[in-house]
């Protein structure tokens, strides 16, 4: 039994070429959406978040050979417990991350580190301005933007109930909320955009397959400042950005199916 930690739609390309390589795989994914398109691909799921404690446990009860993390570029939290499971039961830990993408080179786009330095600065702007970072965070620019004078903030996230109620009980207004999911064209982009009178964009980097070129070429191309928060910083060991890469080293670290 291979443990993946998916949720993505590279994470499920992913976990789809190990199953027909082979392995015995269970996939665990933290919202029901992502348990949905793993479940019709015939990939067998669990839905929740887990602790490193949870994940010693279900390696343990599963008979787990190896960790295969291929969760979100962001997914700072699961990656740790994953890590952190992994040494505990003593499994390798194999780590599956997207390409990281370059940022194209423009006065308009600063680069940061997290969440708050992101914030501060869009405090220092003011404007009208596009989040879209997801949900997981939104507390951190609601709290140092919403009542800002002279400012504007448009959240864009997906159209989850959960998502809608962190909405209202943040005090974001509903006329301020795009609630859609993705991936989007630069075309559609710019359309939203236009249509808020977006003066500044805030965005992390989270790949090509996160749609992060879209996002940020359509700001730049119509002159909008914009902000993209740097990945978090960790060493993961042993870590790759390709299937073969990660296949072969599962092969390795198993001794085969």
């Amino acid at each position: 039994m291979i443990l993946v930690l998916a949720g993505t739609s590279d994470a499920r390309e992913l976990a789809l070429l190990m199953k027909q390589a082979g392995y015995e795989l269970l996939t665990t994914v933290v919202t029901d959406n992502a348990a949905k398109s793993m479940e019709e691909a015939g990939v067998p799921v669990q839905v929740g978040r887990l602790t490193a404690d949870d994940m010693q446990a279900l390696i343990a009860a599963k008979g787990v050979r190896a960790v295969v993390d291929a969760s979100h570029p962001f997914a700072e939290e699961a990656s740790k417990n994953a890590m952190a499971g992994a040494k505990a039961a003593d499994v390798p830990y194999i780590r599956y991350e997207r390409e990281s993408l370059s940022a194209p080179g423009s006065e308009k786009l600063i680069m940061v580190d997290d969440y708050v330095q992101a914030a501060e600065l869009a405090a220092d702007k003011r404007g009208v301005i596009m989040l879209t970072t997801g949900s997981k965070t939104l507390k951190t620019f609601t709290d140092r933007l919403l009542g800002l004078p002279d400012t504007t903030l448009v959240a864009r996230m997906l159209p989850r109930l959960d998502n809608m109620q962190k909405c209202e009980e943040l005090g974001l207004e509903q006329k301020n909320i795009v609630a859609m999911q993705g991936p989007f064209s630069k075309e559609l982009n710019k359309a939203l955009y236009d249509h808020y009178g977006v003066t500044l964009m805030i965005t992390k980097e989270s790949g090509k397959v996160g749609a992060f070129d879209e996002k940020v070429e359509a700001a730049l191309e119509m002159g909008i400042e914009t902000i993209v928060i740097g990945r978090p910083q960790i060493d993961y060991g042993t870590k790759f950005s390709d299937y073969g890469s990660v296949l072969d080293q599962l092969n390795l670290v198993t001794g085969g199916i």
